[in-house]
């Protein structure tokens, strides 16, 4: 298996973040393109891969975690707990045989990522 994929847990509570914008862009040439934005569902995943492992290539990729949004939406979370709003985690890809699972832990105040599974 091949590709990207990610999901996202709200670690403040202990469960799964529900509805959180996931952006996914592709450095080409020196600019950022945005490919595709997704939204994870009721598990924290996303319904499919990012990067489905037949579009795989090297490369280098970002994902845009939208978790300010959710922690101002969620019920008990004031506007002044929020620290950390938008993390933006950038990777590189040299052997897209391989696949890239790329996890986000947030709370209003951290967050912590790392290679995945």
């Amino acid at each position: 298996m091949a590709g990207i994929s990610t999901h996202v847990l709200d670690t403040d509570r202990g469960r799964p973040a529900a509805g959180v914008r996931i952006d996914f862009s592709v450095l080409d040439g020196e600019t950022w393109r945005l490919v595709k934005s997704v939204v994870t569902n009721a598990d924290g995943r996303t319904d499919a891969p990012i990067l489905p492992a037949s579009e795989a290539r090297t490369g280098q990729y970002e994902l845009v975690f939208h978790v300010g949004d959710y922690f101002r939406q969620r019920p008990g979370t004031d506007e002044a707990d929020i620290f950390i709003d938008d993390p933006v985690v950038r990777f590189a890809i040299f052997d897209a045989k391989q696949h890239f699972h790329v996890p986000m832990l947030c709370a209003p105040a951290s967050f912590t990522t790392y290679r995945g599974s």
